[in-house]
């Protein structure tokens, strides 16, 4: 089998998402819209170009997505000014709680296995990584 950092960065994204996919089913949000409401939900009233920026998408895919949660009656889409204003609905609302939820959840049970230091060391190696990965060289080379 193979032991690379790769491998096993696949092996659980896959695990996460199904995870999640099962649990946000529970409102009817697709797996592929949490991060929007998650963000939304952190920054009420931001813009969709905010959005958009943060979370690193482009145009076509944000307006996709924002179209889709406003028409499930997740998210509320209102024009002031120039730019829209997003804010979470009710039934945004119980996504937002819920996706927030997900990743404690599933974080306790993908490290039951490990005492209390080694999840306090994994996740501190893991954040070492994440800021000196390819996808980071690349920006810092930009």
């Amino acid at each position: 089998m193979f032991h690379t950092l790769a491998y096993y960065n696949t092996v659980l994204h896959r695990a996460f998402t199904a995870y999640t996919a099962e649990r946000l089913g529970q409102v009817g949000l697709p797996f592929g819209l949490l991060f929007p409401v998650i963000y939304v939900g952190k920054h009420p009233g931001c813009t969709q170009a905010e959005l958009t920026k943060a979370l690193g998408l482009d145009w076509g895919y944000s307006q996709r997505c924002v179209v889709k949660l406003t028409e499930e009656s997740f998210l509320r889409r209102e024009k002031q000014g120039r730019a829209y204003h997003l804010s979470l609905l009710p039934r945004g609302e119980e996504a937002f709680a819920l996706g927030h939820q997900v990743f404690f959840d599933w974080d306790r049970q993908a490290l039951a296995a490990l005492t209390g230091d080694e999840q306090t060391q994994l996740l501190h190696l893991l954040t070492k990584i994440a800021g000196h990965g390819p996808s980071n060289e690349r920006k810092e080379k930009s």
